[in-house]
């Protein structure tokens, strides 16, 4: 199952003119950072363009289920004309410090046109295996899909309940929404059912087992003896 909105955040940022440290820590002391915004509309391809977010409203426009696939409006004001774009969240960068964001990039996006985009997994039901003590192993927490923007699901849902002991779902188990393709592997996968005795060798493998005694050391005396060095020959006596 998949559950998909057609929310649109709104953002009007302002075409940046300044660049340097000095300016972004200005910005920054403001609450706002640099950023540039790139990629294609439905009059063609656009140009990296440095542009000024402010944060705050950047925060406001996305929507909190669908974050960063959330469709965003995007008005640029400032340069030689005011421009309307749809853009998508590509990436910040944070503060490694105080994880505050210090830049954006925006991809600009012709709504018309599939895009590829990252959508979570979340995984439902009890697995069958349970009562036999098996432990499900989650590989994978998301896969790419192809489509639209505004069909981009917000995530997809897993039923775990067939799962027994040797068991595993890969992608092409997942059910997709109509107009929407995988760009993970089929074959990829991404959950397995393990039998108890495998979680315990592997346990067991990775740490000493309980109660073992350490190795004795040495007694003191007989590593006295064998290192000491061997007593020096006596001197051969001369013929008189």
């Amino acid at each position: 199952m998949s559950i998909a909105t057609g929310t649109t955040g709104k953002l009007t940022v302002t075409a940046r003119t300044q660049t340097g440290k000095g300016a972004a820590h200005r910005l920054r002391a403001a609450g706002e950072v640099p950023g540039v915004v790139y990629g294609a509309s439905t009059s063609g391809r656009i140009d990296p363009m440095p542009i000024v977010v402010n944060v705050k409203a950047l925060k406001a426009a996305l929507d909190p289920v669908r974050k960063q696939n959330t469709v965003i409006e995007l008005t640029i004001e400032g340069g030689d004309a005011t421009q309307t774009l749809s853009a998508l969240l590509k990436e910040y960068q944070l503060d490694t410090i105080r994880r505050d964001v210090t830049h954006v990039d925006l991809l600009a996006i012709d709504p018309t046109k599939a895009i590829v985009a990252e959508v979570p997994l979340e995984f439902v039901g009890k697995h069958k295996g349970i009562i036999d003590g098996a432990q499900l192993h989650v590989v994978m927490r998301e896969v790419e899909v192809r489509c639209t923007p505004a069909a981009i699901p917000t995530k997809l849902e897993v039923d775990v309940s067939p799962l027994g002991i040797g068991d595993v779902l890969h992608v092409s188990d997942i059910q997709l929404p109509a107009g929407v393709a995988f760009v993970t592997g089929l074959g990829q996968a991404v959950i397995t059912c393990t039998a108890p005795e495998v979680e315990k060798a592997t346990e067991a493998a990775a740490a000493p087992a309980e109660g073992a005694a350490p190795a004795a050391a040495a007694a003191p005396g007989k590593d006295a003896k064998a290192a000491a060095p061997a007593k020096a020959a006596a001197p051969a006596k001369g013929k008189k």
